[in-house]
């Protein structure tokens, strides 16, 4: 709590911005925290305690406004660090007040009526990742010891999401996300298990965000960007590069659903 606490009050005492709502900004998507306006800019690195994201595309910093805080790339657990890492942002953005989370994700096609440059709403995740961010010891300030996970996606908030898309002229999927550890991408029997577990997509990220924002008490809405098919679904070869050139091509698309939902939120 002590190492929370000194991230959360560096934060506050570098921004007069005190937003409800929290966007955190997948591969290729974090151009939307570049448009807002009189925003305060934080880099990881200098926030106490604060892991440090390594990958390419991330460019490891918030970008607060008065209305949302945007992470600008996130922590995974490929990465190397504990999950206790990999979600330490959720529980900082607890103490500064964040009610609303919108996390998005780039992610690989398992659903075959999808393509590439589709965006989807998450309605629920399997996590694959062979762990859970809340084993250990539970702080009971934050939240319950057995939280429960049966609308940890909100479905008020999807529902927003499809009456904005739908005022937009925006087509939005609507799927279940699967969670693998990464960072090599799946390989083709893997995707076609998790096309029969249920997956409508799969990705290295957010479930263990969400898990841990659900277990603070904060509403979730999850936004998938289908960059490119899973492994098997065509025969193209995967390539982060590929995940970043699609990023930038549904970005405009992107950026006018989510600057709708907020207005809504």
């Amino acid at each position: 709590m002590d190492k929370y606490t000194a991230a959360a009050d560096f934060i506050m005492s570098k921004t007069k911005h005190r937003p409800k709502c929290a966007v955190i900004l997948g591969s290729g998507l974090g151009d939307f925290a570049d448009r807002l306006e009189n925003a305060d800019i934080i880099s990881y690195k200098d926030i106490p305690n604060f892991p440090v994201s390594t990958v390419s595309g991330h460019k490891g910093r918030f970008v607060i406004s008065e209305k949302v805080m945007c992470m600008q790339g996130r922590i995974h657990y490929y990465e190397g660090y504990d999950m206790s890492d990999v979600t330490f942002a959720v529980r900082v953005m607890k103490l500064l007040g964040i009610e609303t989370l919108i996390a998005t994700n780039a992610a690989g096609g398992v659903n075959t009526a999808f393509e590439a440059g589709d965006l989807m709403l998450i309605t629920d995740h399997i996590n694959f990742m062979g762990t859970n961010p809340l084993i250990g010891a539970n702080d009971d300030s934050f939240g319950p010891r057995f939280p429960d996970m049966s609308q940890c996606y909100s479905r008020a908030l999807i529902e927003k999401a499809e009456k904005t898309a739908e005022e937009k002229n925006i087509t939005l999927k609507k799927g279940v996300y699967f969670a693998m550890t990464g960072p090599s991408y799946e390989t083709p029997a893997e995707v076609r298990m998790i096309r029969i577990l249920g997956g409508d997509a799969v990705g290295m990220s957010t479930v263990p965000e969400v898990i841990t924002a659900a277990h603070c008490g904060i509403n979730v809405l999850g936004i998938s960007c289908i960059t490119n098919m899973a492994a098997g679904v065509t025969d193209k070869p995967l390539s982060h590069s590929e995940v970043m050139e699609t990023g930038i091509m549904v970005k405009e698309k992107f950026i006018c659903l989510l600057e709708g939902i907020l207005e809504k939120i």
